[in-house]
């Protein structure tokens, strides 16, 4: 629930994005860089709030960084220049990002030993629904309100409700005398993804860590820039906004099923695997995007990118764990996710700058395309280096687990 709230608006900054930038006159590249803040500033507090949730558990984090995400958009429908739209949701809105993503999907990790892959998968999908519903409502708000109004409604909804969802969560089954799921039927080839392992210093001296982070950067790269300049490329090529707003939800619709149907294939074949397929998977999509002027063409991009999209964010969390094991995994999975926001930060300005330079996105979207085959290559190289200990998280007799929100 907290993923759907959170990111249906979230995702919704590409149908946000005309409406503001023609009200005051701003640049595809100056926009774009709020947007391009978020990420960093989300990247810059999720290794804190990894480290947070390892230490207090999810429900304290996602209390407070639910309450800034929705008190920053409740901020930006007041903006009257663009330093309060980098403050308020650059920065507020970033700063509460960053205790979403990682804590709940790191949370998740240590629940379930069997089945990881698919319960991330279940966990993560609530990103591709919120990004199914969000900008179809979003564009149907500003239709009959503003932008500024349709602010103000959707950061309340989400205030509230992810408060309250954060109160059913638990951060690991020991805190309510149980194993995680499957601790022990775990497969051979999810070994490493125990209890133990590396510690932060470990593992950020190994190869795999800095490969992987490249990895996370190009794959950030590739999103963001799509996820906020489709829309206003849809228009540009005279569609309407409100089939616009639909390809968004096409993408989140389709990451759903990839969410769901390549995180029960990661538990069968491994994580590097569902990686490997996403990104080749990613780089198709791009290359037809790049010519793609029909908008039956843009829905069959949509489709191939979202079902990719869903099988990079299913895996990424297990794939941290899978290298490093599960010792310090929320501070790892933190610290390796600034390659992913950083990608997420690039991207988006970058392809803003390139149109308006050029006034097209073809250049821009060749680029993401490039970026996308580029973290393959770095995907294929990756190995895992911790081996295979014994869990032991709770004295006396223990039952299994069944829910991280028990």
């Amino acid at each position: 629930m907290s993923m759907v709230l959170i990111f249906s608006v979230h995702y919704a900054f590409g149908v946000f994005f005309k409406p503001m930038s023609n009200e005051f006159g701003w640049t595809r590249a100056m926009t774009a860089g709020a947007f391009s803040l978020v990420w960093i500033s989300q990247g810059l507090l999720a290794s804190v709030m990894g480290g947070l949730n390892d230490r207090f558990g999810p429900r304290l984090v996602l209390t407070v960084c639910g309450g800034l995400i929705g008190a920053g958009w409740l901020l930006t429908s007041q903006i009257g220049a663009v330093w309060q739209l980098y403050l308020f949701y650059g920065v507020i809105v970033g700063a509460g990002l960053g205790g979403t993503f990682v804590p709940l999907t790191s949370t998740t990790a240590r629940w379930f030993v069997a089945k990881r892959g698919l319960m991330t998968g279940f966990v993560t999908a609530g990103v591709g629904i919120g990004t199914f519903v969000g900008p179809p409502i979003a564009n149907w708000l500003i239709g009959i309100y503003s932008w500024r109004t349709s602010y103000i409604i959707l950061g309340s909804v989400v205030l509230v409700g992810t408060v309250i969802a954060a109160q059913f969560l638990r951060r690991d089954p020991a805190q309510m005398g149980t194993r995680p799921y499957g601790e022990r039927e775990r497969p051979a080839h999810h070994a490493s993804a125990v209890a133990g392992g590396r510690s932060l210093k470990e593992a950020a001296s190994t190869r795999q860590f800095w490969t992987m982070c490249a990895a996370f950067f190009c794959y950030g790269f590739a999103l963001s820039a799509i996820l906020l300049h489709l829309a206003p490329h849809a228009t540009d090529l005279g569609i309407s906004a409100a089939s616009a707003a639909a390809l968004l939800s096409v993408i989140g619709g389709a990451s759903v099923v990839g969410k769901v149907l390549l995180g029960g294939l990661a538990d069968r074949t491994g994580y590097k695997q569902v990686y490997v397929i996403s990104f080749i998977l990613l780089s198709v999509s791009l290359f037809w995007l790049v010519p793609a002027r029909q908008l039956w063409a843009l829905y069959l991009f949509a489709v191939v990118f979202g079902f990719a999209y869903g099988g990079l964010a299913t895996a990424h969390s297990p794939l941290v764990a899978w290298l490093f094991g599960m010792r310090q995994h929320g501070l790892i999975f933190g610290v390796s996710f600034n390659g992913w926001t950083l990608g997420c930060a690039i991207g988006p300005l970058v392809a803003g700058y390139l149109f308006d330079a050029s006034r097209s996105y073809q250049v821009a979207f060749t680029i993401c395309a490039i970026s996308a085959m580029i973290g393959l290559a770095l995907t294929t190289s990756l190995t895992p280096v911790v081996e295979e200990r014994t869990y032991s998280a709770h004295p006396g007799p223990l039952r299994p687990a069944s829910s991280p929100a028990e």
